[in-house]
């Protein structure tokens, strides 16, 4: 990135900033920092930026995944690590890279607990082609964000084996039904997860040929190995390790999330795609609202 000017997973978009591998530099004398670390180094940067990150300088997270380990989001991770001291917001909402890029017009929302910093942030990225709501649920913005990439995984395996609109729309329907309920469970609102975080992320994610989390299941639908699948992606898929989280905390909060479980066990227990939707497909009658 220092040599070209442009990240290489971005092609043709010179950066108009500094590039460093220092965390002291990338934080010296900044009004805000955007925190964009992959879920499993959140802690280890996390507490790089203790050392050097003044109190009350804010941090807006926009990873999209959850510890695989705690099953925590990334605000609450960082909260924990920085002793309360810094206000963490998260930046969520479909917002495929390339397509910002590119100056689509595209809607995100930004969630803090304290309005004032909500609405400085909402200025901070709002331009011409990103327009930014503001909301105050920041767990389940972030929860939103992070489970719609499991649901995602599976609608790439539906494609992957040949399926049609009827299995990708009850993929989408269903899935949004259990990440909600598991979110409920954990604190979020249930109106966070029919805004641009929930429902606006999940169309997206699960339907753009952009998406990392619907490749991933498109190769495993396929009947490809997940680890060829991740090395020709040569990219990180949230959606793996989020999986692990996911299906821990419906567990432990004793929530029913039957498209999440079949997703864990294709990545993680070898079960074959085509067994996985005949089992969804066979489960006992239910109804709609449970």
């Amino acid at each position: 990135m220092r040599t070209s000017g442009e990240n290489p997973l971005l092609p043709g978009f010179p950066l108009d900033a500094q590039v460093t591998t220092s965390m002291p530099d990338a934080v010296d004398g900044a009004e805000a920092v955007v925190f964009v670390v992959v879920s499993d180094g959140v802690s280890q940067a996390g507490n790089q930026l203790k050392e050097c990150l003044p109190a009350g300088i804010p941090i807006i997270s926009g990873t999209k995944g959850l510890s695989a380990d705690t099953g925590l989001t990334v605000s609450q991770t960082l909260s924990g690590l920085l002793g309360g001291r810094n206000p963490v917001a998260a930046l969520s909402g479909p917002n495929l890279a390339l397509e910002l890029a590119r100056g689509v017009p595209t809607a995100t929302v930004i969630a803090c607990k304290n309005d004032s910093i909500a609405h400085d942030m909402q200025a901070l990225f709002m331009c011409p082609s990103l327009r930014v709501y503001t909301n105050q649920d920041v767990v389940g913005v972030e929860l939103a964000g992070a489970l719609k990439n499991v649901i995602a995984i599976g609608a790439g395996i539906c494609d992957g084996l040949g399926f049609g609109d009827n299995t990708k729309a009850a993929m989408l329907t269903r899935g949004l039904a259990e990440i909600t309920r598991l979110g409920t469970k954990i604190g979020a609102r249930q109106e966070t997860f029919m805004g641009l975080a929930g429902v606006g992320d999940l169309i997206a994610t699960c339907a753009s040929p952009l998406s990392r989390n619907r490749r991933v299941g498109l190769g495993l639908g396929q009947g490809r190995k997940l680890a060829d699948i991740m090395r020709d992606l040569g990219q990180v898929a949230e959606g793996v390790p989020t999986t692990r989280a996911a299906y821990s905390l419906a567990r432990k909060h004793e929530t029913p999330m039957p498209i999440t479980e079949q997703v864990y066990q294709v990545l993680f227990d070898g079960k074959p795609p085509k067994a996985a939707v005949g089992d969804l497909m066979s489960r006992e009658p239910k109804d709609e609202m449970w």
